[in-house]
């Protein structure tokens, strides 16, 4: 009996040396990272300048017209172009008015929605003027970016002394002194009448009119769409 109980656990031993041992549980793959598309991004406040591709002007634009413009310098920012020059910019206008015949500047609102850039890439914006120094006789009035006609006080008086002048020199030569006076009142009435009836000056930007724009949000850009250098 002794003798079997011995073989049996010879036995029972030399299974559980030849079970071989399990394998160390594996460990799970580290999960593969998704990589962003690298970002740049144009700061508020920048300014870009611009040229004009068609004429506007307060006598034939209304509200809802396109506004069509072109980048004239590359806009950098740690030695990374974000707007190369050639780049094209379309906008719109929200707001026109004429001169008035008695009191009123002539003005002209445009807002930049769009950058397309020479590859075809589009990204939306919002932009104003800042300054339009290639428009004479104007300003920009407020934050807005209007541009508004200068004030023709001065041109209108000029147009009464004018007139004043010639009807004394008139009344002057046919009936003397009296006339002259008599000439001055009809002259001044006449040069009134003129300026009355005329209106101001229009706001007039040519083709290729430089004007300003300032980006008035940060504008997020798809850094694979923008080349990393102009030649």
């Amino acid at each position: 009996m002794r003798t079997v109980m011995i073989l049996w656990l010879l036995t029972v031993l030399a299974g559980a040396q030849s079970t071989p041992a399990a394998p160390p549980s594996a460990q799970p793959a580290p999960a593969a990272s998704t990589a962003t598309a690298s970002e740049l991004t144009i700061p508020a406040g920048t300014k870009v300048p611009l040229a004009l591709k068609h004429a506007i002007s307060t006598k034939s634009a209304k509200e809802g017209d396109a506004v069509y413009a072109e980048t004239t310098f590359p806009v950098v920012l740690n030695d990374r172009v974000l707007i190369p020059a050639g780049t094209y910019v379309q906008g719109k206008i929200n707001h026109v008015q004429r001169a008035g015949r008695v009191k009123g500047r002539a003005e002209v609102l445009m807002h930049f929605t769009t950058l397309i850039y020479p590859s075809g890439y589009t990204v939306l914006l919002p932009g104003s003027v800042e300054n339009a120094p290639g428009v004479d006789k104007t300003s920009v009035k407020d934050e807005e970016g209007t541009i508004q006609g200068d004030s023709q006080t001065g041109e209108k008086a000029g147009t009464v002394a004018a007139s004043a002048g010639t009807g004394a020199v008139i009344g002057g030569l046919s009936h003397g002194g009296k006339g002259a006076a008599i000439g001055a009142g009809v002259g001044g009435a006449v040069g009134s009448a003129i300026a009355l009836l005329s209106r101001g000056n229009d706001v007039k930007l040519d083709a290729g009119t430089t004007v300003e724009m300032v980006i008035q949000r940060p504008v997020v850009l798809d850094a694979s769409r923008i080349p990393a250098s102009v030649k």
